[in-house]
């Protein structure tokens, strides 16, 4: 994984002035998809058959903080490796290579279901909620706007 700084010289991250109003955006966009997914786990389970949606919810709601993060922090990701470059900031916030590792195959694993038609199974989805509970209180916090 490139580092974060890498990303920022290549132009792919720009400096810019904070944005609390699309940070408090993706901030709540991520609550919301993390309470919706409470609720389907609870009402419905996790089965082969919602494996790959509960994969992408744990994306989405992980990376939604991340990108609120970085707008609050003054940053703007655009282009070719942005996902990349947002996923390479959580070593900036303190967290770890494995952490970075791990969201970065979820990305990865992601854009498989979206265009390529992967199939994940419940194991896997597993092991990505567990990933999202150990680290989305922890994201959250970074985020002090609401």
């Amino acid at each position: 994984m490139k580092e974060f700084e890498e990303f920022v010289r290549k132009g792919i991250i720009k400096k810019q002035s904070a944005n609390l109003s699309i940070s408090r955006d993706l901030l709540e966009e991520s609550e919301r998809k993390y309470n919706s997914l409470k609720i389907i786990l609870g009402k419905i389970g996790l089965k082969e058959e919602n494996a790959n949606d509960i994969v992408e919810y744990c994306y989405d709601i992980l990376i939604g903080l991340v990108r609120a993060k970085l707008h609050l922090d003054g940053y703007k990701s655009s282009g070719g490796g942005a996902h990349e470059a947002e996923i390479s900031y959580i070593i900036q916030l303190g967290f770890s290579e494995t952490d970075a590792r791990i969201m970065d195959e979820l990305r990865y694993f992601r854009n498989g279901i979206k265009y390529y038609g992967k199939r994940f199974s419940v194991d896997y989805a597993k092991k990505i909620i567990d990933f999202l509970e150990k680290n989305y209180e922890r994201l959250r916090r970074l985020i002090n706007i609401i």
